[in-house]
């Protein structure tokens, strides 16, 4: 295992970001910059020795500054949608920015840490970011350090470990926003690709992508990847849920969380000679097909577009601030966050 450092950019406060490629035995290579702890290349072998660039991304800096579609980033404070804007914690309301329509959609899309340049401490299988925040930053109570640690071992894991501490009782939830193709990031749609989700239940929306508390069912419906299903096969159904979001983008309910470790998704595609297999602790997952990519250049050239990547993006479900009956995303003192997610690359 060896990780390699080199200069990546400037931001425009001038602050030099750097980009860290963490390579394996087998040749798998994670790049990941500490700019918004994203990841920004990831390189899987073939069977032949061919390396594919399975995630979608850019190539400099100042596209990341940007970065409308999230591509690669760690989502936090808080990820996914809360409604209103807004969440309790003991009685005190706290009021957040109010970016999607009346909600608020991955916790502040400039100032978010997907935009925060954060400390690096390079291992010796990969690369911890850290990150303090203040109390009351955009909306989030408690004094608080968060540190996220990419890892890679040969077995083709990619590991992404999260930590949270706060002096007080805090909202946190973070995930992981890449969007992967394994036929490649330039190599068009993903309705080709096929999706097995361990998933029972999902939650519902309302208007907004909002959950409306319900704990529903896949069975019979187009939410239904218990077993293994093409993801074009029924996203153009009208089925209320999929007209609400332009296709799949919602929380599925792991079956039978317990906050181990748990395989919890297996994705395949024609052309491909490996699955992604995706483990995690928490007890959700945002499927989203990619509906609303922005046309754009991404690496190399790339033209992305609607559909061109899909995500699985693990949590605790969206607007569980607001839900009692979902799982509790508030930490503290006394409970602090630590939650691993784990993409596995297994040759078919």
């Amino acid at each position: 295992m060896k990780v390699e450092t080199k200069v990546f950019g400037k931001t425009d406060k001038g602050q030099e970001a750097m980009l860290y490629s963490i390579t394996n035995d087998r040749g798998m290579c994670a790049e990941v910059t500490n700019f918004g702890a994203v990841l920004v290349n990831l390189f899987v072998p073939k069977k032949s020795g061919q390396l594919v660039d399975v995630v979608l991304g850019f190539d400099n800096l100042q596209q990341y500054v940007a970065n409308p579609s999230f591509f690669g980033a760690t989502i936090g404070p808080n990820a996914n949608r809360i409604g209103g804007a807004n969440y309790e914690i003991d009685g005190v309301r706290y009021q957040l920015d109010v970016n999607d329509g009346p909600n608020n959609l991955h916790t502040h899309k400039e100032l978010g840490y997907h935009k925060v340049l954060w400390q690096a401490k390079v291992n010796d299988n990969g690369v911890t970011f850290e990150y303090e925040d203040t109390d009351g930053n955009m909306g989030f109570p408690g004094n608080r350090k968060f540190s996220v640690t990419y890892s890679l071992d040969n077995e083709n894991r990619l590991s992404l470990h999260y930590e949270g501490v706060s002096d007080v009782k805090t909202l946190m939830n973070f995930t992981n926003h890449t969007y992967f193709n394994l036929k490649g990031h330039d190599a068009g749609r993903i309705e080709d690709h096929v999706l097995l989700l361990k998933a029972s239940k999902y939650t519902p929306v309302v208007e907004g992508a909002i959950p409306t508390g319900e704990l529903a069912t896949v069975v019979g419906t187009p939410m239904d990847f218990l077993t293994e299903t093409m993801i074009g096969k029924r996203i153009e159904e009208d089925f209320e849920q999929l007209v609400l979001t332009g296709g799949y983008d919602h929380n599925w309910v792991v079956d039978d969380w317990d906050g181990s470790l748990k395989h919890i998704a297996t994705v395949t595609a024609p052309g491909a000679d490996f699955a992604l297999k995706t483990y995690t602790d928490l007890p959700g997952v945002q499927f989203y097909a990619g509906n609303f990519i922005d046309p754009q250049q991404g690496k190399n050239g790339a033209s992305y577009g609607k559909r061109v990547g899909m995500c699985l993006e693990t949590q605790y479900f969206p607007d569980t601030a607001n839900k009692p009956n979902f799982p509790s995303a508030f930490f503290g003192p006394e409970k602090p966050y630590n939650t691993t997610t784990v993409y596995e690359f297994e040759y078919l």
